[in-house]
């Protein structure tokens, strides 16, 4: 009686997942030990899924793990790896458990890049697996029943798990199997199995008989539930209702049965006996409409000796009452089941291959504080190299401190000297024009890569909304417009950075041709660059006073606050503080992580003393360049003053903004060919990403045409086309009778060669029509003597009147004419006439008259009333 419905697995495709995510592993931490690490975990869980999916599982314990620790593992992965049709494409396919397909289409599947699809299907086959493992229990001991309560359990808590999440997983329609109605109705059934196993085991245990009417009672009522909800549906193999049915009946007889022998406890009898009836009737429904799926022999024996002793005892002994069925007392119900909650990990064994790595939303907090840090520390330096550009300004233009330094007259200051030196060093003029002629080639790379990117999407699309407009509503796929969104964006975006590079790199060409001749000088040997500067009449007088002393203990500050700015500089650059630790805290603690708050605080704890000191030496610098500008003024006054010392004074005033031009240039033409070098790796990237989408979709591509072309080859055929009129309307006019036998479409001749012309049929002379009939059974008939040939017709004769045949179409085109071996002059009755040849029907067999090949046959008495007219026979030469 114990037969029990198990689930059938579904099936899956094969999928690499080791390739993806190496992929954005790479892209997304920094080579080292840790990348190398994360890859193997990768290739690992690949192994695993093989593992899980890629074969037949047994129906035994260790599969089932192997089952539980790869959805174990999906649920640790799901925070960690971005997994979209965008970012992390990975497109899983599974077929329908339930559906067997056609023979021409093949089964139902569905292709989705959704790792919570994978999820949902493999959860499906832990609960199929469960309900295979604990139908293949023992259920004579104790330690089967306990092991098939258990599974059933947990079936059942999978299937209502994939109930309440699957439709918000997939953001679809999901297929069939995985529906919420068939799930919900599969963890019914495995609770409902079940419950049955503790009423085995309570049976066996010779528990009370009040209680195991009760745990019977409450299977039945599960049995019935599961039955109510797919007996309008086809989601389930058809064995699965008639097997529900008689489940129930057995249940709710058991139940009867047992509730009965309580009843013979409580002397009870014509209860006893009414139970019993019920559970006979029960039983006897069983046995006649669900006999081939579930032998109920021994309990209706078992029933039957019980109620025919019950009836027995009453009608010699007790003669109670047997009251009516709905007069009867419910019987009470007892669950001792409950569906297993789903709560990860499922495996004892689990053990998580990506522990190191930190969750998505923890990567993407720290990306976000990584870019909070950039700005302040970007915005730090950026204000004290605009403070040191301003301060060399003002001292270039009060040609300081080489005004103070040019006592002679003649001779080139130390601190032209020094610059000369410093862009000699630095390559000079050669080097700013490498740097300038490497900015296009660099600015062109980038452009080509990023228009590839561009065009394999443009492609893609363009591919897509063909397909779309010629499939309609059966293309059921996201448009590729809608998801390469963020992809365009981001390529706008750096078409954007782009055109803004283009227009520095002119505003540094341009600056650049200004100050080239300057520049140029600088790079002279010292004798011609003493050469170039104007001489004039020393401030001899100068030398040693209070004024020059001041400027130059002023200049010396000055220096001092550059060179801390620049050590300011390097610290800034080299403070580094991990916040993975912080935001995993705030993870764990709250379930979230308010990124913008955390970062706030602790980039104010780390970076707020270093604004304190950027702060303090901008306003140091401001007070010393105040200071500086009011001592030249003193000093311009005490100075003398000819057309040779202005002319001299405004070259050194030139060559030294010559100098911080160069520096300047030299260090923007360097940082943008760093940013163009580091531009081309973003935008390779951009690249990959772009190539990995665009073949994903085609992937997706190919299998959603090759469903379209199975579906379409599963859809019924065309309705059938209406037979034309010569089909249906018999020859005069008038309808065939009707026939239960379609009529058979006219084959046409098309181009075949047409038989000879057919011979006008005999004449049959009285005579010989009353010999051929008067011929006794059994002998031949003598032949008929010929009959004269008449002269041929004249041209423009009338022929003789013949009938008209029916317009239709002729049949095969068998040669009819007198000698050949088929021909049969067997006329046919009056008013039948479907198929007509000339002037003759042939639908039946030949005559029983046979002849030899090339003999003309026996003439046929011609009927009384034929509608033809009487030809002369030409007999076959």
């Amino acid at each position: 009686m114990t037969n029990f419905i198990s689930v059938q697995l579904k099936k899956a495709s094969e999928v690499d997942l080791a390739k993806p995510l190496c992929k954005f592993i790479q892209q997304s931490y920094p080579g080292g030990d840790a990348q190398a690490e994360h890859c193997r975990a990768a290739e690992e869980l690949s192994k695993l899924r093989k593992s899980a999916l890629g074969r037949p599982l047994d129906k035994h314990e260790s599969a089932l793990e192997t089952l539980l620790r790869y959805y174990d593992q999906l649920c640790s992965i799901e925070p960690k790896f971005p997994f979209s049709e965008n970012q992390v494409c990975v497109t899983f396919t599974w077929k329908d458990a339930f559906d067997k397909g056609s023979l021409f289409g093949g089964s139902a599947k569905l292709a989705l890049a959704s790792l919570g699809y994978e999820k949902t299907c493999v959860l499906f086959n832990c609960g199929a697996l469960a309900s295979q493992i604990a139908a293949e229990q023992n259920l004579d001991n104790d330690e089967g029943l306990k092991a098939a309560a258990k599974h059933y359990q947990f079936a059942s808590g999978a299937f209502q798990h994939i109930k309440d999440t699957v439709l918000s997983s997939l953001n679809r329609e999901p297929t069939v199997d995985i529906s919420p109605d068939t799930v919900g109705t599969l963890s019914l059934i495995m609770l409902a199995q079940a419950q049955e196993v503790f009423f085995l085991k309570a049976t066996r245990d010779k528990m009370k008989d009040g209680i195991i009417a009760k745990l019977a009672n409450q299977a039945a009522d599960y049995y019935g539930d599961a039955y109510k909800q797919c007996q309008y549906k086809d989601t389930l193999p058809k064995e699965v209702f008639p097997v529900l049915a008689a489940k129930h009946c057995i249940m709710q007889a058991n139940a009867e049965y047992h509730q009965s022998i309580l009843a013979k406890q409580q002397k009870k009898f014509g209860e006893e006996i009414g139970r019993l009836q019920h559970a006979a009737d029960l039983v006897k429904t069983v046995a006649s409409r669900y006999d081939e799926y579930i032998n109920v022999k021994d309990l209706v024996d078992k029933i039957n000796r019980a109620l025919a002793a019950a009836k027995k005892d009453n009608d010699f002994i007790y003669h109670d009452r047997v009251p009516d069925l709905k007069d009867l007392e419910s019987i009470g119900k007892a669950s001792l089941v409950k569906s297993t909650p789903v709560v990860v990990p499922l495996s004892q064994k689990f053990t998580d291959l990506f522990e190191k790595m930190v969750p998505l939303q923890v990567q993407q907090s720290v990306s976000v504080y990584n870019q909070r840090k950039a700005d302040l520390v970007n915005r730090l330096i950026a204000q004290m190299r605009e403070a040191t550009n301003l301060a060399n300004g003002v001292l270039a233009s009060l040609n300081l401190p080489a005004a103070i330094e040019d006592v002679s007259g003649d001779t080139v200051p130390q601190s032209i000297l020094n610059k000369s030196k410093s862009v000699i060093e630095q390559g000079g003029i050669q080097t700013v024009d490498q740097l300038i002629k490497d900015l296009p080639e660099l600015l062109q790379r980038n452009k080509e890569i990023l228009d590839e990117s561009l065009r394999l999407l443009d492609e893609e699309e363009t591919t897509d909304n063909d397909l779309r407009t010629k499939f309609k509503e059966r293309w059921q796929r996201t448009p590729s417009n809608e998801l390469y969104k963020p992809l365009r964006a981001e390529g706008a975006n750096y078409h954007n950075i782009l055109n803004k590079a283009v227009q520095a790199d002119g505003q540094v060409k341009e600056r650049y041709q200004s100050h080239r001749d300057t520049i140029a000088l600088l790079c002279k040997p010292e004798a011609e660059l003493n050469a170039a500067i104007p001489s004039a009449n020393p401030a001899k007088t100068l030398q040693g006073n209070e004024v020059v002393n001041v400027l130059r203990t002023l200049l010396a500050n000055l220096d001092e606050v550059k060179k801390e700015r620049e050590q300011l500089e390097n610290d800034l650059k080299s403070v580094n503080f991990d916040m993975t630790s912080k935001f995993l805290t705030a993870l764990a603690q709250d379930g979230a992580i308010n990124e913008e708050a955390i970062s706030v605080a602790e980039l104010d704890r780390i970076y707020g003393s270093y604004t304190q000191k950027v702060q303090e030496s901008l306003k140091k610098q401001e007070e010393l360049l105040k200071n500086i500008q009011n001592a030249h003024q003193d000093f311009s006054k005490m100075k003398q003053s000819n057309n040779e010392s202005n002319l001299r004074e405004e070259v050194l005033k030139n060559l030294a903004v010559a100098n911080d031009n160069f520096v300047e240039l030299v260090a923007n033409l360097k940082e943008g060919t760093k940013f163009y070098n580091e531009l081309t790796e973003i935008l390779l990237k951009f690249q990959n990403k772009c190539s990995d989408i665009v073949f994903a979709r085609k992937t997706e591509r190919d299998e959603l045409l090759k469903d379209l072309q199975q579906s379409i080859a599963r859809e019924p055929s065309a309705p059938s086309v209406p037979l034309p009129t010569y089909q249906t309307t018999a020859a005069g006019g008038s309808k065939p009778a009707s026939s239960s036998t379609p009529t058979p479409a006219p084959r046409t001749m098309g181009t075949k060669p047409q038989p000879p012309a057919r011979p006008p049929p005999p004449v049959i002379s009285a005579a010989s029509s009353s010999s051929s009939t008067s011929a006794p059974s059994g002998t031949a008939a003598p032949p008929a003597a010929a009959a004269p040939v008449p002269p041929a017709p004249t041209p423009g004769a009338s022929a003789p009147a013949a009938s008209t045949a029916p317009s239709q179409a002729q049949g095969p085109p068998y040669p009819t004419y007198p000698g050949y071996p088929g021909y049969c002059q067997m006329p046919m009755p009056m008013g039948y006439n479907p198929y007509m040849y000339g002037q003759y029907n042939l639908p039946y067999a030949p005559s029983p008259v046979y002849q030899n090949p090339g003999q003309a046959p026996y003439p046929a008495p011609q009927q009384p009333g034929y509608p033809f007219p009487q030809q002369p026979y030409y007999p076959q030469q």
